[in-house]
């Protein structure tokens, strides 16, 4: 009984949290999407969590709690009409404000997991500019 009371609290404390400042906000409209992926293969395909947040102002807070500690690249999503995607205009441009952890940008089209990726171990603060 004692050992497992023991690993119980060894599994509170060993886990990640991750709060995100989203900043650069320029309409005060809309939801923010933020999506968080813990390898490169699923990267901007299968999310291990995700989360809506309405807008309410130039900047919004986003925390992730409970994370196993490990690495995480991050995607966020300033869905301005509120109609759950990205939306895209000619050649796949974004037409909606977007950013990655890191504020990693690529050059023709997302960046890389690698580029994007953070360490979460314990409880991370950062923040992520859209564009």
């Amino acid at each position: 009984m004692l050992m497992v009371g023991m690993l119980s609290a060894y599994n509170m404390v060993a886990q990640g949290k991750l709060e995100l400042t989203i900043k650069n906000i320029k309409e005060v409209k809309g939801t923010i999407r933020v999506s968080l992926f813990n390898n490169e293969n699923d990267f901007l395909k299968q999310a291990v969590v995700s989360k809506v947040v309405k807008v309410s102002a130039a900047e919004a807070s986003v925390v992730f709690d409970n994370l196993r500690p490990g690495e995480y690249a991050v995607s966020v999503i300033h869905d301005v009409n509120g109609n759950q995607e990205l939306d895209k205009g000619f050649m796949g441009i974004p037409q909606e404000p977007y950013g990655f952890s890191n504020d990693a940008r690529g050059k023709f089209g997302p960046p890389s997991y690698e580029e994007s990726k953070l360490n979460v171990t314990g409880i991370v603060k950062t923040s992520i500019k859209v564009e």
